[in-house]
């Protein structure tokens, strides 16, 4: 079904009819839902929100409480909100009669299944330490994590199991559970608690006791490690239970500053698009969903086309992830024969995005967009950009939540520059991880008295809201001058051919290097690269024009958190055969 094309939203006279600093003073005061606390979280104080859930066992009771509504949807299989508090109890029995406790390292490794949420759960409530892994890897890698976190118990599907059984020989591994089929050495999942479709029917029984504090460990969750080996960053209870508060301040903030009340508490049907060991579905959507009783829809792989029949099936309100997963939304040749009206919003982080994303948004679902900005050592969210602030500012990633605090950094990582200067982005508060699993000096280097540098190159405006300008190691210096590729891409992406564009350095005898692009034309448009190169050549300086650009048939190479593998696109361009040209 065709979709209306609305114009942007009308700004009131006098927007915004409140400031960030009002807003924060009302909702904030003592009393009120989003009041604030402060405590010492490992030998800092710290703002935290007052009244969030202790742990992930109080998440669970949050949980409980939605009673039959539909929690999982995974094909025809949907599981409730009881049926899945049923199958996690039976799970953390069964865990701790197989010797799981406190501490204990318990690995994930699962594609989006509604056994995943449920065995995430179990393990955080038991106080043992789940070790998320990311399901794209490689049977070696899958095994290196294994290793590195010293994992005593595996729970996985089988073929996540297949890749890792041949790695098997001396990892620490003295049980392994595997659902979704039988493999010789393990046991099966659905042994311990059944099929999703008989959860309802396992006992309404009371969790395992399990004492467990808000900073105590919930989980390594590994780096996206687009170069070396991953590193395990160490969550904590208090770092997931941060996420809910800061989400519903989020949807707070936009309604008190458009001069509307605050927004009452609604459950959302959430179409997950990205995996769920990524930290935006553990932690941003799955806790979320969780204490507020919404519906996931899982997709068992991104697929254009499966997704907008779910859209239109389940009347999602809101999906996204990364911004790649809403430009393919917008530009799908078929998305006309979809009712996809249901939509209420679309957002997204981890990635890059470019500002004419904003507007696409709106003016083809009637969606307002969101964004923020975040990483795996902040347990995901630390800013949060939403609608009419985010169409009004679509570059930037929006202010921090009120528990959060930015810098932006000198090189010498102590001075503080001023506003709308460019330097390295510091964060903290309760969100920050308690540092890199068994990596002291990686720790050190990156986790400073309470502050994690993130490596990117950032402002701030005299409000407070952040623009990421770069990753400090993607900056290009050609010359002498620095080249932000976050810059030029954004560039690429208002050219009317172009949905999915990068540049990357590549090298010069003389200069040092120089910037390089490779894109992905939208299908069925066409430009040529001289075309290109003059459309950024209106633009920007000439220093910042890409000398070569690249086209390739495909959507750009990305690992499973969103990220484009820039490594892997500077072979396009240093051998023109392997592109499309």
């Amino acid at each position: 079904m065709t979709q209306a094309s609305p114009t942007l939203p009308t700004i009131p006279a006098g927007w915004p009819v409140h400031t960030l600093p009002e807003i924060r003073a009302e909702l904030c005061a003592p009393g009120m839902p989003f009041e604030m606390d402060t405590v010492t979280i490992r030998g800092v104080p710290t703002r935290v929100w007052k009244h969030a859930l202790a742990d992930l066992r109080g998440v669970l009771a949050a949980a409980r409480t939605h009673g039959s509504a539909d929690f999982l949807v995974y094909g025809e299989e949907r599981v409730s909100f009881d049926a899945f508090h049923r199958a996690v109890a039976a799970l953390m029995a069964a865990l701790a009669a197989r010797g799981v406790g406190k501490g204990d390292r318990v690995a994930l490794a699962m594609r989006n299944l509604p056994e995943w949420p449920v065995a995430f759960m179990a393990v955080c409530a038991l106080g043992a330490i789940i070790v998320p892994l990311n399901a794209w890897w490689t049977g070696e890698e899958l095994a290196f994590a294994l290793e590195d976190s010293g994992s005593k118990l595996l729970i996985a599907d089988a073929d996540r199991w297949t890749r890792i059984a041949p790695h098997a020989a001396g990892l620490p591994l003295q049980k392994v559970i595997v659902s979704r089929g039988a493999c010789e050495g393990a046991e099966r999942l659905e042994d311990l608690i059944g099929a999703p479709a008989n959860w309802s029917a396992l006992p309404d029984a009371e969790l395992p006791a399990a004492e467990i504090h808000s900073d105590d460990p919930a989980g390594i969750f590994y780096t996206s490690g687009t170069t070396g080996r991953p590193k395990g960053a160490l969550g904590t209870h208090r770092n997931l239970t941060t996420n809910i508060m800061t989400s519903a301040w989020s949807g707070a903030q936009s309604a008190r500053r458009r001069g509307e009340g605050l927004p009452e508490p609604r459950p959302r049907v959430i179409l997950l698009a990205v995996p769920f060991f990524h930290a935006t579905a553990f932690s941003a959507t799955l806790m979320g969903s969780l204490a507020g009783g919404s519906r996931l829809v899982l997709l068992h792989k991104w697929d254009t086309l499966e997704a907008m029949r779910l859209i239109e099936k389940e009347r999602v309100t809101m999906t996204g992830g990364v911004p790649f997963i809403a430009w393919q939304l917008i530009e799908h040749p078929e998305r006309k024969n979809f009712d996809l009206s249901s939509l209420e919003a679309i957002a997204y982080g981890g990635a890059p995005s470019a500002p004419e994303l904003v507007s696409a948004i709106w003016q083809t679902f009637g969606a307002l967009p969101g964004n923020g900005w975040g990483m795996t050592e902040t347990s995901a969210t630390v800013t949060h950009h939403m609608a009419e602030d985010y169409l009004n500012r679509p570059s930037s990633c929006g202010p921090p939540a009120p528990v959060a605090s930015l810098e932006i950094r000198a090189d010498d990582g102590v001075t503080v520059l001023p506003p709308n200067t460019v330097g390295e982005l510091w964060a903290s508060g309760p969100m920050i991880v308690a540092g890199y699993w068994n990596r002291p000096e990686a720790t050190a280097q990156t986790f400073v008295n309470g502050w994690v540098r993130t490596g990117d190159l950032a402002k701030l405006d005299d409000e407070g809201f952040c623009t990421i300008v770069d990753r400090a190691k993607d900056v290009i210096i050609r010359g002498g001058e620095n080249i932000y590729s976050i810059e030029v891409e954004n560039v690429l992406y208002e050219h009317p051919a172009v949905t999915d564009a990068a540049l990357v350095g590549i090298p010069h005898r003389t200069l040092g290097e120089e910037p390089a692009a490779v894109v992905y034309l939208a299908p069925g448009a066409e430009a040529s690269e001289e075309e290109l190169r003059a459309f950024v050549a209106a633009r920007l300086a000439g220093f910042k024009v890409p000398v070569r650009i690249a086209f390739i048939a495909e959507t750009l190479p990305r690992n499973a958190n969103g990220k484009i593998l820039k490594n892997a696109l500077k072979a396009l361009l240093t051998d023109p055969g392997l592109a499309e040209t």
